[in-house]
């Protein structure tokens, strides 16, 4: 780490969520924890290179009248825009949006950003580090530092769930009771469900990640079962309000779900449907499987699915199986689940369709994109957690589709992170 004395004025927030100011030789540097308008006058650089340095403000002059005091004290690690006021931060999503589709040479006006106001203690999935404190002699609770491979010790977090951090807390006391070792241990997971019931737990060095006991929560009135350490949403409220979204545009009777996951955008928005869900990885698409034979059925109590609820493991199809042996479906009924990457699922797109994308941040393959051109659906349903890769792909659909709508939902308040959602219809 370098230790910099100098001014640097704040010119603006980019994509990514960091400050850009230019030092006096004219060399880029990007802030954390910094604001348009303000003045830098320390600062530590923690990445250093030839065009641009990456750092962390220390001391500022001129703060902005957006500046506001964190919660936490660990707010880099987990959630550096703590130090704006809460509106100019739904207000920098919006004008970012804008910023990165015009990059792409699509302009849009500001889109409408949906939250449930719950700004802090919305997190349902949590995973640390374990530090071990010389002076006090025992373990705590720690993060990575932003930009390096330091641990910061921690008291409190606001990001998660409250359930979280007392269970998290519990089971390092119970490890200090016992006079355990922190290097022992990789991290310790945790989630909880809606109710605040928690499952997780420690991963230990050198040895396979524990089985936990799955959770359960309801969406949109439908049951989902899901391994705390698997794939699901962080954020289940926001989720909601962006599925109910997705379902005011479901035009059509045949639906295709892309990248489906465990399945909780299709089933939730589409599950009477003729629908088909289509995710790569196993662990994810087991799940999915048990889930397409969830009814609907919103019975869920403190302690999980309650008794009778009608829940089963998906048969096995041995008839659909591809010859190349890389491919399993599960049917039931109406709904058809395939585990195969979603470029390998082409044949499954057809015109009189919706079509549902939620790729990874790195977006949508590019032999999906063109078969996309090519067929025709009639709707395009794009969520992404991801905005540049987003816009990449949709400027290239512009070929033959035009932008109905643009909503953004922000998931993860106090950070710079976006999902953004883009229907887009035939011309």
């Amino acid at each position: 780490m370098w230790y910099n004395v100098s001014m640097i004025k704040i010119e603006k927030i980019i994509p990514g969520g960091e400050a850009l100011g230019t030092d006096e030789n004219g060399k880029k540097v990007f802030f954390w924890n910094a604001l348009p308008g303000e003045e830098v006058v320390e600062y530590e650089v923690r990445k250093k290179k030839s065009h641009f340095d990456k750092a962390v403000a220390t001391k500022i002059e001129n703060p902005s009248p957006y500046r506001i005091k964190p919660l936490d004290e660990c707010f880099l690690s987990t959630s550096p825009w703590q130090i704006m006021d809460y509106n100019y931060e739904l207000k920098t999503k919006q004008e970012l949006i804008v910023e990165i589709f015009r990059e792409h040479q699509i302009d849009i006006e500001a889109p409408e950003i949906i939250t449930d106001g719950q700004d802090f203690h919305y997190r349902n999935k949590m995973e640390y580090s374990l530090y071990f404190d010389q002076e006090k002699n025992q373990i705590l609770p720690s993060f990575h530092m932003r930009g390096s491979h330091s641990k910061v010790p921690i008291t409190g977090s606001s990001i998660e769930r409250p359930e979280i951090f007392a269970e998290a807390k519990r089971i390092i006391d119970d490890l200090n009771a016992r006079g355990e070792e922190a290097r022992k241990y990789q991290s310790l997971l945790l989630r909880c469900d809606q109710f605040g019931k928690v499952s997780g737990g420690l991963y230990e060095n050198g040895k396979p990640h524990p089985v936990f006991n799955n959770l359960t929560d309801s969406i949109l009135g439908y049951e989902y079962s899901y391994s705390p350490n698997g794939f699901f949403q962080i954020n289940l409220p926001v989720y909601e309000l962006a599925l109910k979204e997705i379902k005011k545009h479901i035009s059509t009777d045949k639906v295709l779900d892309l990248y489906a996951g465990v399945g909780t955008i299709g089933l939730s928005v589409a599950r009477d449907k003729n629908l088909t869900l289509a995710e790569v990885d196993k662990f994810a698409f087991s799940e999915l499987a048990r889930n397409i034979f969830v009814e609907d059925s919103p019975r869920l109590t403190r302690s999980g699915f309650s008794e009778g609820s009608p829940v089963t493991l998906a048969p096995w199809d041995a008839n659909c199986r591809r010859q190349t042996g890389r491919t399993e479906r599960v049917r039931n009924e109406n709904i058809l689940a395939v585990l195969a990457k979603s470029e390998e699922v082409l044949d499954y797109i057809a015109p009189d369709q919706t079509v549902i994308l939620d790729p990874p941040r790195a977006g949508c393959d590019e032999k999906l994109i063109n078969k996309l051109n090519e067929e025709k659906p009639e709707k395009i349903i794009y969520l992404s957690c991801n905005p540049a890769t987003q816009a990449r792909d949709i400027k290239i659909l512009l070929e033959n589709y035009r932008i109905d709508s643009i909503k953004t939902f922000n998931f993860f308040p106090r950070t710079p992170h976006i999902e953004n959602l883009v229907i887009l219809s035939l011309k």
